[in-house]
């Protein structure tokens, strides 16, 4: 009877190992984030047959999960596809292109990325194992993340991509990383460690006990009993995690917010204390980040000291369990969808907040399939690499530049708080850093590739190698899809030349880069910037500006026989827009001649700054100067001039776009 019960096993084991599906591809990416859907579409697109493994149900993490309000820095930094995501965007509202959107639009386009590449995605596959030989990932076993009980798949490749917000595959690689924030002694930084700041934090006089003045009664919830340390000391914690909200005003298209399960009105105590201490401020704006998108719907961000981050509840998310994990996020939405109830409910909080909270609901047209609720929560940072070069707090301000570029940076050196703890008999938040100031700098290649003695075919564009306070500004969605496609360049050259991603030549990815930026062989923008010595003429006295333009720089003058000239050729015969950025700034001209020439042909044209609306995170837009015929090789020039006008002139960038 033991014998035939152990050959039934033996046998059953078999038929499950013979029925295990096994998946070769060329480059395997995991995690269907912004970063991933790009990645997979550029090793596509570039003759590699890809596959995108995406632990939920979802694609475009974050930047279709409700961060609408993008976080640009610099819109010079956006390049190749992940400029073409906002094109596309834009498309759809019938604009240029656009920087705010609804999450199922930002969805619909990276569906739209899939489509036309054809590559397969796997959807609610998370990582049980890597398999390596030497420093090289031969497959990954995945398991179903919803059914524990259907069989592993196994996918081979010859390059991975790591494209996940929790560099999971990265870590089961063997990859050396790191969670949290280094002493600014380690990589002499100045904003590294503990960093006790003005932002985001809680005025003076919040006492943090729950019956005020009584120690003995303990700590109001969210409040820590750590004790603080010093500025600049290192430790393990992790800044807060949140939701980035999507409500509608929309009556029609409301499903109201109700009072969620495990709802508890003294996870909020400290709104309330909030409110005493501030008796004039009775606007939602006042404790959110409540920016307007499309539609009559919102992105909703954490403001001041007691909003939607959760600070100090996630420190174990970066190398937790799959259970666990889940648990933080259901702690997460359970927080903040009774933030949101107990400020149109509770009969505590001012009328005036609880009656413009009673204006919103959770839109129908939504995360249908998700009750109405983003299913991605805001992993702002978890692990990171410590790859091959670290990015530091001087590759951000300028101080050391990293030659093999594979992409640029510009965002403010931002951190939300890590942590909320009594200072004083007070209570205070921790953690909190916007640094910035500085133009777009560039992204090394070292930074998204690990050390050579421990992986030689994985690359790692969103978890890359720097510091806590470097990967700040590196953090933002747009630059995860620039990164994303150099990873997928690298990968595919490196098919190419059979050699290790460590050995990938620089100079000439950065030229496929530059050649290829749709990674498809078509045309795209044919940039002309007011950096650019060899292309722009200038005559009379003209200032430079270093902050709120599109690049390093824009000028002004006021000098009436000023003018400045953007020249290029175009390689390419057909039909181009041509269009000039315009910052916004003050006491501007009310009209701004512009010539554009194009061979012997001239057309006057005009930009009323007046006009100029300014959507988003952005300082300026694109003005289009009308479409042009152009033969191949011919000469274009736009020609900006102070003559007759009655302020201050602005000249930036011009391109040209092909009309498709």
């Amino acid at each position: 009877m033991k014998k035939t019960i152990l050959l039934l096993a033996i046998l059953s084991l078999c038929l499950r190992a013979n029925s295990q599906q096994v998946i070769d591809v060329d480059v395997c990416v995991y995690g269907g984030t912004s970063a991933g859907v790009i990645a997979a579409y550029t090793a596509v697109k570039l003759g590699k047959k890809a596959i995108l493994i995406e632990p939920g149900r979802h694609l475009g993490g974050m930047s279709s999960g409700g961060l609408g309000y993008t976080d640009i820095g610099n819109k010079y930094a956006i390049t190749g596809l992940a400029r073409d995501f906002y094109r596309r965007i834009g498309n759809h509202y019938g604009k240029f292109e656009q920087w705010t959107f609804e999450p199922k639009v930002a969805e619909k386009t990276f569906n739209d990325y899939v489509k036309a590449a054809g590559f397969k995605v796997l959807y609610t596959k998370q990582l049980r194992d890597v398999k390596k030989n030497g420093t090289r990932i031969t497959e990954i076993i995945l398991e179903d993340s919803e059914n524990q009980a259907a069989a592993p798949i196994t996918v081979r490749a010859s390059m991975f991509i790591d494209c996940g917000y929790e560099g999971d595959l990265m870590a089961k690689a063997g990859v050396s990383y790191t969670v949290g924030r280094e002493a600014n002694s380690d990589y002499n930084e100045t904003i590294n460690g503990v960093q006790l700041m003005s932002g985001h934090q809680m005025p003076d006089g919040i006492d943090p006990y729950r019956e005020k003045g009584n120690p003995e009664s303990g700590l109001v919830w969210g409040v820590s009993d750590a004790r603080l340390e010093p500025n600049g000391t290192g430790d393990k914690k992790v800044q807060a995690y949140n939701y980035r909200i999507c409500l509608t005003s929309d009556p029609s298209n409301m499903v109201p917010i109700t009072r969620p399960a495990g709802y508890d009105s003294t996870k909020y105590e400290l709104a309330l204390r909030l409110h005493e201490v501030w008796p004039n401020r009775r606007k939602l704006n006042d404790y959110f980040i409540w920016s307007g998108m499309p539609n009559q719907k919102t992105d909703i961000n954490n403001r001041n000291g007691f909003s939607t981050d959760m600070i100090g509840m996630n420190y174990d998310y970066p190398d937790a369990s799959y259970a666990r994990r889940k648990e933080i996020v259901r702690e997460h939405e359970e927080y903040t969808k009774g933030l949101l109830y107990f400020y149109g409910h509770d009969p505590r909080v001012p009328k005036e907040l609880r009656d413009e909270m009673l204006k919103w609901g959770y839109p129908k047209d939504e995360y249908v399939d998700n009750g109405h609720w983003s299913p991605q929560l805001y992993v702002r940072e978890a692990r990171r690499m410590v790859g091959k070069y670290g990015m530091t707090q001087a590759n951000c301000e300028g101080k050391v530049v990293a030659e093999d570029a594979v992409g640029l940076a510009a965002y403010t050196m931002d951190s939300h708080n890590c942590q909320r703890l009594v200072v004083n008999g007070q209570v205070k938040n921790e953690g909190n850093v916007e640094v910035g100031g500085f133009g777009p700098y560039p992204i090394s290649y070292g930074s998204i590739v690990p050390k050579q003695n421990e992986c030689t075919n994985l690359l790692v564009p969103v978890c890359l190698s720097a510091t806590h306070i470097a990967y700040g500004s590196i953090r933002m969605e747009p630059v995860f899809m620039v990164l994303a496609q150099s990873s997928a360049t690298a990968a595919v050259m490196a098919i190419d030349s059979k050699t290790d991603i460590q050995n990938t030549d620089i100079s000439a990815l950065q030229k496929k880069l530059a050649d290829d930026p749709l990674a498809d062989g078509t045309a795209f923008d044919i940039l002309v910037d007011n950096d650019n010595e060899k292309l722009v003429s200038k005559t009379g006295e003209w200032i430079t500006e270093k902050k709120g333009g599109y690049g390093p720089s824009f000028v002004t003058t006021a000098d009436a026989k000023a003018s400045i000239a953007f020249s290029t050729p175009i390689k390419k015969k057909g039909k181009y827009n041509c269009l000039v950025y315009v910052p916004k700034v003050a006491e501007t001209s009310s009209v701004i001649p512009v010539t554009v020439t194009v061979g012997k042909k001239s057309s006057e044209r005009s930009i009323r700054p007046a006009d100029l609306v300014v959507v988003g995170q952005t300082s300026g837009e694109w003005v289009s100067l009308g479409t042009y015929s152009i033969a191949a090789n011919e000469m274009t020039k736009v020609e900006i001039s102070a003559k007759g006008t009655d302020g201050k002139v602005i000249a930036d960038a011009v391109i040209w776009t092909p009309v498709k």
